[in-house]
């Protein structure tokens, strides 16, 4: 998979180096994967949250930080669209 918005992440790492780890994990993860539908994605990512419209938000570091990002299988590119602390999590629309 592809993923497009790394500076966002690497954003956040600056700012929460506790996350770094993790989202390194992820990075490398997804960039192996080769995800053809949602199910194949929740086999990986139990606990990441499907919402509509081809978004997930994944728990990271025991969930004291989201990840949303929107999934386009059919074109295997992964768009992280925002992350934030859990209390931030709680105020996006």
């Amino acid at each position: 998979m592809k993923i497009i918005g790394r500076q966002r992440l690497h954003d956040f790492t600056r700012k929460h180096a506790d996350a770094r780890a993790w989202i390194r994990g992820w990075i490398a993860e997804v960039e192996a994967a080769n995800w053809k539908t949602p199910a194949e994605l929740k086999a990986r990512y139990p606990k990441a949250s499907i919402l509509r419209d081809d978004t997930y938000i994944f728990d990271i570091r025991g969930n004291n930080y989201r990840m949303q990002v929107k999934v386009r299988f059919e074109e295997a590119i992964v768009l992280i669209e925002r992350l934030g602390t859990h209390a931030e999590y709680d105020k996006w629309t």
